[in-house]
């Protein structure tokens, strides 16, 4: 019920009647709510043909039409795809994007220095003689999936494929990558913190960490990770001569990252899947900012010790009907509500007990909001 003087001003300064908390909560990134998509369950989603040019959905078999990742693959000299007389081709457009995306305006232009990883005090060990990584593989996570940001120091991507053994041979290779988040400071970017993609998993490094070998960035902020794909082939090569027809994808030998260098429509982007769905898999935890803010309502001794309910109140000069609630009267707080400055009522609370109140009496109810 309704309660006489029941307005009270609270002072909204931080610190005063309010106090605001951001706590960060993590939860399973996929939309099947578990951490881990394996091998087994990996498939491709189905898109248009003329997407496919661009990139490629990965799904889980039970859910196929949901897109858990896109991937995609890039190239400054448009390798990969099919350049048309006077044109640019889809994979050039695609390093372009990414790269104006993700670097800073002075370094669009440089592009992606990965596999010598420019941000170290040191050149690493790297498999890229010409220092700017001119072929790109790309993960973007699905926005409702990654809630505020992909957790850092959490993941693990595990990928399977064929190697070139010494005699020339083909040789199972496993390659697991995580982020450097747990030693290294982030590297500042336009579109937030940036880490290195390092071997390890679920933040555990192994290694030395991104001196031995960057594999690539990760934009936890963005959900994306950007993979040097000189780096990714020179682990897990497979056979880079064969076409990407149906037939070739089930061929182990083309379970690998070794890129064409043609100008052909060659699906190169479906090398990443492969090398998913070749024994490995993909473990992400997404994070959300949820801020709680307490309010302290204080209601001193003169408040709140009264009924504007009409049923207290009887004749023409709305004399008291009860004699109880004359002189030093109890009543119960059995709510709380709060208005904004234009007096909308914004939020209501009850509490688990009414609180006993009288003008012998003061109490503070805390009323805690989280968003």
């Amino acid at each position: 019920m309704a309660i006489a003087g029941g307005n009270i001003t609270l002072d909204s300064t931080e610190g005063m009647d309010k106090i605001s908390q951001t706590e960060k909560v993590t939860s399973p990134y996929f939309s099947t709510g578990d951490t881990t998509l394996s091998n087994e369950d990996i498939i491709t989603s189905s898109v248009a043909d003329a997407n496919e040019d661009y990139f490629f959905g990965i799904s889980k078999t039970g859910t196929a039409t949901t897109e858990e990742f896109n991937v995609a693959f890039g190239s400054t000299n448009g390798v990969g795809a099919l350049t048309e007389t006077g044109s640019k081709s889809e994979t050039e457009a695609i390093y372009k994007q990414f790269a104006s995306l993700l670097l800073a305006p002075t370094e669009v232009t440089g592009g992606f220095f990965i596999s010598r990883n420019n941000s170290l005090a040191a050149v690493p060990v790297n498999a890229n003689a010409s220092g700017k990584d001119e072929e790109i593989y790309v993960m973007t996570a699905r926005r409702s999936n990654m809630k505020d940001r992909i957790n850092k120091g959490t993941w693990t991507v595990t990928f399977s494929g064929s190697a070139m053994s010494e005699a020339g041979g083909l040789s199972g290779s496993k390659l697991e990558l995580t982020d450097d988040s747990a030693n290294d400071s982030p590297t500042a970017t336009p579109v937030g913190d940036r880490y290195n993609i390092i071997s390890g998993t679920a933040g555990t490094i192994s290694g030395s960490g991104a001196s031995d070998r960057t594999y690539g960035f990760f934009y936890p902020d963005m959900g994306m990770l950007v993979f040097s794909a000189t780096e990714l082939s020179a682990s897990i090569p497979g056979s880079g001569s064969k076409v990407n027809t149906a037939a070739a994808f089930d061929d182990p030998s083309f379970f690998g990252f070794g890129f064409p260098s043609e100008k052909q429509d060659l699906n190169t982007g479906l090398r990443l899947v492969n090398c998913l769905r070749n024994s490995g898999s993909i473990s992400f935890r997404d994070e959300e900012d949820q801020i709680s803010a307490q309010y302290f309502c204080r209601v001193r001794s003169g408040q709140m010790n009264f009924s504007n309910n009409p049923t207290f109140v009887s004749g023409s000069l709305n004399e008291l009907r009860q004699t109880t609630m004359k002189g030093n009267p109890n009543t119960f707080i059995s709510s709380v509500q709060l208005y904004n400055n234009a007096g909308e009522m914004v939020a209501v609370g009850n509490l688990s007990t009414p609180l006993k109140k009288n003008f012998s009496s003061e109490a503070t109810i805390k009323v805690k909001l989280t968003y």
